[in-house]
């Protein structure tokens, strides 16, 4: 099997587990608070969606817990297929079956019992989103285990990048035109219940074939540096995370950095139906971000060896920013709006790509100062970090939604109040500014693990670690 035909398979998984996460992380919310709750009792709708937000807030933060010991048994499988795959491939399929459920009012339980509902709900969504973060921790901890040369482990993030980035900014092109095709009612371009469900079906089919295309296409090698001589036991999982500063350093910048991105993101359909009142043009803003998204990734390897990663985490975000004021200022200019959103957009992939290589060379630099190597269990910090940022800013964009005036399939532009548009563009637009420069502090202050630190660092393992370790 060729080098290249493997990362292609590995981007293929990539591709469709970013549009299932894009599903849970974006577009989930809105089907919450624009479909699932449809009384004539408005107060009662917004109570349910309410309780549905603390629920996925809740469940999302404790098993914050639950994700290091994910990636700990991850580390410890053992099979004829590696130790990732299968989790990849198991992942994908019970994550998929169960967020389709999840898209719908469960046989009508959300209007008939609502205490039952939420029980069902909180049932399926934890077993969803424990199967979704064992198979984000494995499809990304495989980086590792590919190559130990920073070089070589970007071309392979990259094509992966490439393959999400696709997958992800797919969804914002097809979502609306997918939930239309499938609705019975329009709803002022949000939608029916039956259009979404018909988008979460397609969605979860899709992460599911690509998850198999990695399944087949992908393999892992072996070497004497990945090789410990006991396994971290349970007890040791948080030990090992919390004397690894580099990675926590990292991490905690990224939960920052992602916290601000994420709240735009997740705002940016709600801004075209309730804004701009024109939901159709959200297809456009999707194209646009396939398009300098590949691009961006795509230039990433020459990015990094002319500018080093460190600059261009700082490039980035100085463009963010910029992007941020274009889309404050541009009211219901459409033109103005696809700019400042295209813009914000374009160095998101490049700002994963800085993070996912840094926590994955803190795999290295653990080892060395540990004298232990973890792979999964340093890689599970990533999907953590975003599943805790996830749940933080769908717990805001679920209240925001209701403080403003945004929930409910009766809701037009026309009818969202001035000072309910200001609150709105407040919670959208100046608290991720301040966000975006708190994470640049962090980062240029704290991490100090550069690729040429981490080339000294594998020279050094070379030379000692297969002594060490017999």
């Amino acid at each position: 099997m060729s080098r290249f035909l493997s990362r292609v398979a590995y981007a293929c998984g990539t591709f469709g587990h970013d549009f299932f996460y894009a599903m849970i992380g974006t577009y989930f919310m809105i089907f919450v608070t624009s479909n699932l709750f449809n009384t004539d009792d408005t107060s009662y709708n917004e109570y349910m969606i309410g309780l549905v937000t603390t629920v996925i807030l809740v469940i999302r933060v404790a098993e914050l817990f639950i994700d290091p010991f994910i990636g700990n048994t991850i580390d410890k499988t053992k099979t004829r297929w590696g130790k990732f795959k299968p989790w990849v491939l198991s992942g994908a399929v019970i994550a998929a079956v169960t967020l389709a459920i999840l898209f719908t009012d469960v046989g009508g339980l959300a209007e008939t019992s609502p205490i039952m509902y939420l029980i069902v709900f909180a049932i399926l969504y934890i077993i969803m989103d424990i199967f979704y973060s064992a198979k984000d921790v494995a499809i990304w901890s495989m980086i590792p285990a590919l190559s130990f040369d920073s070089r070589e482990r970007e071309i392979t993030a990259t094509y992966a990048r490439i393959g999400s980035v696709f997958g992800g900014q797919l969804v914002t092109i097809i979502v609306i035109p997918i939930v239309l095709a499938f609705s019975e009612n329009s709803n002022g371009g949000a939608g029916d219940a039956t259009g979404w469900f018909a988008f979460a079906a397609i969605g979860g089919l899709i992460a599911t074939v690509g998850a198999i295309i990695l399944g087949i296409g992908t393999k892992e090698h072996d070497s004497a540096l990945r090789e410990n001589k006991t396994d971290t036991s349970f007890g040791q999982v948080f030990s090992v995370l919390m004397k690894n500063d580099q990675l926590l350093w990292i991490a905690f910048a990224y939960l920052i950095f992602g916290l601000g991105q994420n709240l735009i993101n997740n705002f940016n359909l709600y801004y075209f139906i309730y804004v701009l009142g024109d939901s159709s043009q959200f297809s456009f803003l999707g194209v646009i971000n396939v398009i300098i998204g590949l691009m961006a990734v795509a230039l990433f390897p020459s990015l990094t060896k002319k500018f080093s990663r460190r600059n261009l985490f700082f490039y980035s975000i100085a463009i963010m920013l910029i992007a941020v004021v274009i889309y404050y200022f541009a009211g219901q200019n459409v033109y103005l709006t696809l700019l400042g959103a295209g813009l914000f957009a374009l160095p998101q992939p490049l700002i994963f790509l800085v993070v996912l290589m840094t926590i994955t060379d803190t795999v290295e630099y653990g080892q060395l100062k540990l004298g232990h190597r973890d792979e999964a269990l340093v890689l599970c910090v990533r999907p953590l970090i975003d599943k805790l940022g996830g749940a933080i800013t769908s717990a805001i964009v679920g209240f925001t939604a209701v403080w403003v005036g945004m929930s409910g399939n009766k809701v037009t532009a026309e009818s969202i109040t001035p000072d309910n548009l200001l609150n709105f563009q407040i919670i959208m637009f100046a608290i991720p500014f301040i966000l975006l420069i708190i994470a640049t502090f962090i980062y240029k202050a704290k991490v100090k693990l550069t690729e040429e630190k981490h080339a000294e660092i594998v020279r050094e393992l070379e030379r000692t670690w297969g002594k060490d370790n017999k």
